[in-house]
């Protein structure tokens, strides 16, 4: 039997230099790891190639799919040097931002990027530090402005800063990102994930460089970017809720009711979600977490979050294979919680008025009232799987990709336990029994169980969700032992006995969907 998570939220695992080597990659998969996310701020591209291909490896020998996500670093705004490697601010004091590259002091420090000092003007605000130097332009002049200081603290080289309140004219992508978004593509991985985007332009930008070779994960960092929320949302294929950047730009007590408001959205509009950084940060360095980070974890789990994501624990902490447990273990007490179900019903988004919205939702109830084992979905684009996961049923949904490339990118979504099938699917006695067949060969139902089975009509047409089938497992089915070359995910179309219930709902074809 395949091995199975025991949960529908799924984890993603930053790699890096605590967790590159195939041992660890390997042993943080079996923790629990559903998606590894490659972070293009550090390492070089041949580190990161070979990283890509541990995992890809690991992949072959757990014939199982698993999603890759490369993180680009966006445009990081840093400071210049110091004479001293250092200086010292309090409040009230000034200090001026030029583009003079000599190294600064305490009454001076250079911006290197000159289009950054034009944007800004009197009044605006400007974050050093991650927000622990916090200054205000009260000059402006040509090619420098002058900031009071508001928050004083140490200031080192080079420190980045932000700033929160002004459209800054630079690229979503910098010559860097270019470089290793290509790369990327090129190496083949499922999620691209843009940082620092301010307006729907940046994502525009980005897809028509990547031209479908890879789906887009927006980080969402600025607070210009949460204006254009739904905007966003719609033109991207999944959402980031990325604190750490977030949190030093908004106000820190917005973070909470804001990461709610994202994932309601997301789930909305059918798009997978990730809430990200500092949700067990003190695993760094201690085997087990601060009771507050527990409750962070599990807040995202209620909330209805695709995935919950490791940064620095997984990637340069001491406790790497802990740290994936731990949020393993997090979730799965949440999803046993009797309050967890009400909470995530509670929070369905309204119905859609397409045929797919239909069917899915005919889909579900279905399953629901008849306790059905699992609903299965067939799908070439993921769109399919996807209206799935948007009801968070309380059942399992077993996604069958007939590309490899669509099932690595649909682990990523809530309870979905995705299967690669290559073979392609003629009639619809083809799909029941393939349906069948991969129910019971990766235990999910055995003799006498109900399945849910939707699909698109004509088989292999991106975006067209218009059959339900309700299928009841038989005796010859369920007990039925797979060859040992059958019993991966690609398996080879067979027929086999079973009886359908009487339960077909179809519709005309409908035009396939934008993705």
């Amino acid at each position: 039997m395949v091995s199975r998570r025991g949960r529908a939220t799924k984890i993603v695992a930053t790699l890096g230099p605590a967790s590159s080597s195939p041992e660890m990659i390997k042993a943080l998969y079996e923790a629990g790891v559903d998606v590894f996310r490659l972070n293009f701020s550090h390492g070089t591209q041949e580190n990161h190639g070979r990283v890509l291909a541990s995992v890809r490896a690991l992949e072959k020998e757990v014939r199982r799919p698993i999603g890759v996500l490369a993180d680009l670093q966006g445009p990081k705004l840093r400071l210049g040097r110091f004479e001293n490697g250092f200086i010292n601010l309090t409040a009230g004091s000034t200090i001026r931002f030029d583009t003079d590259p000599t190294p600064g002091n305490e009454t001076r420090v250079s911006i290197p990027h000159p289009e950054i000092l034009e944007a800004l003007n009197e009044g605006s605000t400007v974050l050093l530090d991650d927000g622990k130097v916090r200054v205000r332009v009260v000059k402006k002049g040509a090619g420098y402005i002058d900031a009071e200081v508001v928050a004083g603290n140490k200031l080192s080289n080079n420190k980045g800063f932000n700033v929160p309140d002004v459209l800054l004219p630079v690229s979503a992508l910098t010559d860097k990102d270019r470089s290793d978004l290509f790369f990327a593509l090129d190496l083949g991985v499922e999620w691209i994930a843009l940082s620092f985007v301010q307006r729907p332009e940046d994502v525009i930008e980005a897809k028509e460089l990547i031209q479908g070779r890879a789906q887009i994960n927006l980080k969402l960092e600025k607070p210009l970017a949460v204006e254009h929320l739904t905007r966003l949302t719609e033109l991207s294929d999944s959402i980031m809720v990325a604190r750490g950047d977030l949190g030093v730009e908004l106000s820190l007590p917005e973070i909470p009711a804001l990461q709610k408001r994202v994932i309601r959205e997301s789930r909305r509009l059918g798009k997978p979600v990730i809430v990200a950084t500092q949700m067990l940060e003190s695993m760094i360095s201690a085997p087990v977490p601060t009771r507050a980070e527990v409750s962070d974890v599990a807040t995202a789990v209620y909330d209805g979050a695709d995935a919950v994501m490791l940064s620095a624990e997984s990637a340069a902490g001491q406790y790497p294979v802990e740290a994936v447990a731990m949020m393993d273990q997090i979730i799965k007490q949440v999803e046993r919680d009797p309050g967890y179900r009400a909470i995530i019903e509670s929070q369905r988004p309204e119905q859609g008025h397409s045929v797919a919205d239909a069917v899915t939702q005919a889909a579900y109830h279905a399953a629901l009232s008849t306790n059905a084992a699992a609903i299965v979905t067939y799908t070439l684009s993921g769109t399919t799987t996807l209206h799935a996961a948007r009801e968070r049923p309380r059942i399992p949904i077993i996604g069958i990709a007939s590309q490899l490339s669509t099932a690595r990118r649909l682990v990523m979504s809530y309870g979905v336990h995705v299967v690669h099938a290559p073979e392609e699917i003629h009639t619809f006695g083809e799909m029941a029994a393939k349906a069948t067949q991969v129910t019971v060969e990766h235990g999910f139902a055995t003799e006498g169980d109900l399945i849910a089975i939707t699909a698109g009509v004509p088989f292999a047409t991106p975006g067209t969700t218009n059959v339900l089938r309700l299928v009841t497992i038989d005796k010859a089915m369920a007990h039925r032992t797979p060859r040992p070359e059958e019993a991966g995910d690609s398996m080879r179309p067979r027929a086999a006995a079973m009886k359908a219930d009487d339960a077909v709902l179809r519709s005309a074809p409908v035009e396939p969907a934008a993705e």
